[in-house]
């Protein structure tokens, strides 16, 4: 047998990302999406419907408390509210690009401000993606599944 593979035809890297995710006694996840709002409501919409899609959904009530949930298990992708009280989340996401590199940790950015400059914005501070609030959940959902599949 191939050293590379493992019995049923997996390659030996595939078991391994498969083991070190879900290692003894700790479930498979899948793909970690952080979500930061401040809305609680917001949090919890958007965490259910991803987990039912198969992602694994953290969540931060503020950009203190995200900054440190990336320092801690830096996500797959974040979901980001620009308007959020103390800082906010176009600070957050130039304090992740410092920390992490731009693009390395991608970032999708929402808001309730629908100024037609906002998406153009989003884009040029480098995040990969922006959805108007109140947001439809499919378009959220689709674009997160565009930028990181489960």
């Amino acid at each position: 047998m191939d050293a590379g593979r493992c019995a049923g035809r997996h390659r030996r890297a595939d078991l391994d990302a498969f083991l070190e995710r879900s290692g003894p006694g700790k479930p498979a996840r899948g793909p970690l999406v952080l979500v930061v709002d401040d809305d609680p409501q917001v949090r919890e919409v958007v965490r259910v419907n991803l987990e039912m899609e198969g992602y694994t959904v953290r969540e931060a009530a503020n950009a203190e408390e995200g900054l440190a949930a990336v320092d801690d298990d830096a996500p797959d992708l974040i979901l980001l509210d620009v308007m959020m009280p103390q800082v906010d989340g176009w600070e957050m996401l130039r304090r992740v690009q410092e920390q992490h590199g731009i693009g390395s940790i991608p970032v999708v950015m929402f808001s309730g401000q629908l100024e037609a400059s906002a998406e153009r914005e989003a884009e040029q501070r480098g995040a990969q993606g922006f959805v108007g609030k109140p947001f439809d959940l499919r378009t959220l959902i689709d674009q997160t599944k565009q930028i990181l599949p489960a």
